[in-house]
């Protein structure tokens, strides 16, 4: 099972585009993907589903997390890295069956000119600690809102080749 993270839990994020776009492209090119929201973690996360609680909540994403075998994430920009909200997630999910020898793309998004990198960099860290083997080929997205239309996708050639070529090799990775 392929799932795509939606690494930010903020409302209608073009995090969630990306993801929705990502999953879109994917489905045409005959791979299945479901999408975690990561506005969907219960509330109350960081006192439900850390340090080995488990909350109702958490179950169905802990099982669809257990049962993925490749990740997309979709990671923005906050404050020169990735989302807390992101590293609570992981801290939450089981460890290490959780990612533990699984497979994973990044995709780094921001307003600014630079496209995540930094963000991407230390999510790739902590990618390394938990064993989850990740592709090579990184995406970086600038300038985010001139980059989709309005109907959430990409249409500039140059990220339409490059997101392209990352979902192909995704799939034969």
């Amino acid at each position: 099972m392929v799932t795509i993270i939606s690494g930010t839990n903020r409302p209608a994020s073009n995090t969630l585009k990306v993801a929705k776009y990502y999953q879109k492209t994917l489905a045409e090119k005959g791979l299945q993907a479901k999408i975690l929201n990561l506005e969907s973690l219960p509330e109350n996360i960081i006192t439900s589903d850390l340090y080995g609680k488990r909350s109702p909540e958490f179950f169905e994403i802990q099982q669809l997390v257990t049962d993925t075998s490749k990740f997309i994430f979709i990671i923005p920009e906050y404050n020169g890295s990735f989302p807390g909200v992101l590293k609570t997630f992981i801290d939450a999910c089981e460890f290490p069956r959780s990612f533990y020898d699984k497979k994973a793309a990044l995709v780094g998004l921001s307003s600014g000119k630079y496209g995540n990198i930094r963000g991407i960099d230390h999510f790739g860290g902590v990618c390394s600690y938990l064993h989850l083997n990740v592709l090579p080929l990184r995406i970086h997205i600038s300038d985010i809102k001139s980059e989709l239309n309005e109907n959430g996708m990409f249409f500039r050639e140059d990220t339409l080749k490059f997101t392209g070529q990352q979902m192909d090799k995704f799939i034969a990775f």
